[in-house]
């Protein structure tokens, strides 16, 4: 089982999942090698029952929700820290323990990830005063490498008139990795009216990259 978060978002659940993760933690903390889970947590639990309680009071007041809720941060922040800091990746804890605990399953089986084949470039535009933003696309024709494995690794140099531009993206000294197909470029002032030339390669998640995409370039507005 997997999740993005493992603490339920409802107050209710919240409690049955926190009384049901300590009390199993509890059992098993010395077999586990980790300190009791009361020594990290106290009875954050408790006064969050109660907090909970006074606010589900049909005549309970804004004071009431507030102590609630605050409460729930402090239980909360308390349990997550005793599962990241004892249980989450715990070798002598099973995955059938996380499972019952119900906390995060990690999928520790290594995935293989591919050198990139494909390659990428990308159009301009002029957002505001020394930016640019490039909106990556794939290039029609090569392998489509859009799994999560992969991103994308800019290389970009800024020129003077009179510079010797760049032959190719080896000469780009510069570069910056993202995952998304936006990226935006702040130059500085005295950057205003160089050039800037980029070059994209795919890059996977092993930091290998796949061939070099065409060069362009754009004016620093």
């Amino acid at each position: 089982m997997s999740r993005k978060d493992y603490i339920p978002g409802n107050d209710a659940q919240f409690i049955e999942w926190a009384e049901n993760m300590v009390e199993i933690a509890a059992e098993s903390c010395a077999e586990w090698g980790v300190i009791e889970p009361n020594e990290i947590i106290g009875n954050k639990i408790a006064v969050f029952k109660t907090k909970y309680a006074n606010a589900s009071n049909p005549n309970h007041g804004k004071i009431d929700t507030l102590e609630k809720n605050e409460a729930r941060k402090d239980a909360e922040k308390a349990l997550r820290s005793y599962v990241q800091g004892f249980l989450a990746k715990n070798p002598k804890i099973t995955d059938i323990d996380r499972e019952r605990m119900g906390i995060t399953v990690y999928d520790t089986i290594p995935t293989t990830v591919a050198t990139p084949t494909g390659q990428a470039e990308a159009d301009i535009t002029y957002p505001g005063r020394t930016q640019l933003q490039l909106r990556i696309k794939h290039i029609k024709g090569t392998p489509l490498d859009t799994k999560a494995d992969y991103g994308y690794r800019v290389y970009y140099g800024v020129y003077a008139a009179g510079d010797e531009p760049p032959a190719t993206g080896m000469d780009l000294h510069e570069s910056k990795f993202t995952r998304q197909k936006k990226m935006l470029f702040s130059f500085m002032p005295t950057d205003s009216s160089k050039v800037a030339f980029f070059c994209i390669r795919y890059e996977n998640s092993k930091g290998e990259t796949g061939p070099w995409g065409p060069m362009f370039s754009a004016v620093i507005p």
